[in-house]
């Protein structure tokens, strides 16, 4: 059985047991209707995959893994900060007229810092360091930028990449400060699973592990009947997931060299209200 789907069960069940409720404080998020979005939550949440034994994907439900990885690619990739560039919708409700979502997460990709081999942006020195200096252990990226934030319609959830190469396989760790675990856990870890296999391809190592931090990891009040029904949820076996071994250029990737085979999975959980 999918040993992400053993992780999430473990994890909500966690929340619910001994999380705290935030329910009666003053809390930013709201329902559409405009009420107050009180969680459930746990601080310090620390999930290990290990992408050498399966992918991680849950089967309790379906991951859409190519809509991530389209929007993994949007940031990492083709660093836009404009939803035209973007072919899913999750990101409608934070654009401006012009589809802009200021300058946060593509933008700080795209921007250019003087590092000793160059003026180059974050994703390119990554990707150097992984051909050139694979023992460093300064291989990372940081999109919360203080000076920004006020510019940013959303201040990112998904902040910080830490890339290790031990042997001859690539890990990393996923420093996220906030989540919304029905909404958005398994889709996290699914298109930041993708970037280490993708970066391992173009760079010569083995996907190894992925280790995702969440400072704030919550259940919203409206989200637990759901997860509790998720969690009761029969398992199945992992689906296969690799990618085009012809891609050896990191922005040669499309969503399309993403193979996805024997992905068996419960129901799909439709009209998931999302907290703005």
């Amino acid at each position: 059985m999918s040993k992400a789907d053993k992780i999430f069960k473990s994890m909500c069940k966690d929340i619910l047991d001994n999380g705290f409720s935030t329910e009666g404080e003053t809390v930013r998020a709201r329902w559409e209707d405009g009420s107050p979005a009180y969680t459930i939550k746990r601080f310090g949440v620390v999930n290990r995959y290990d992408l050498s034994e399966e992918f991680p994907a849950l089967t309790l439900r379906k991951t859409a893994i190519k809509t991530a990885v389209d929007e993994l690619l949007w940031i990492w990739q083709k660093k836009s900060n404009n939803i035209k560039d973007l072919k899913g919708k999750i990101w409608d409700e934070w654009a401006d007229e012009t589809g802009s979502i200021g300058k946060a997460y593509g933008y700080q990709m795209a921007r250019k810092y003087k590092f000793a081999q160059g003026e180059m942006d974050q994703v390119d020195n990554v990707i150097w360091q992984l051909k050139n200096t694979p023992q460093s252990r300064r291989i990372m990226t940081n999109i919360y930028n203080f000076s920004d934030l006020t510019e940013m319609h959303l201040e990112p959830c998904a902040y910080s990449m830490t890339f290790n190469v031990t042997g001859d396989k690539l890990n990393a760790i996923l420093n996220q400060r906030s989540q919304d675990v029905l909404a958005a856990n398994n889709w996290n870890v699914c298109q930041y699973s993708v970037l280490v296999m993708m970066l391992a391809q173009v760079c010569g190592y083995k996907p190894g592990e992925l280790v995702h931090v969440i400072a704030d990891a919550h259940i919203y009040d409206k989200h637990v009947p759901a997860i509790e029904e998720l969690i009761s949820r029969e398992e199945f076996p992992a689906p296969k997931v690799r990618l085009n071994p012809e891609v050896k250029d990191f922005y040669d990737f499309i969503t399309d060299d993403l193979i996805i085979e024997d992905y068996v999975c419960g129901e799909q959980i439709k009209n998931i209200p999302i907290a703005v």
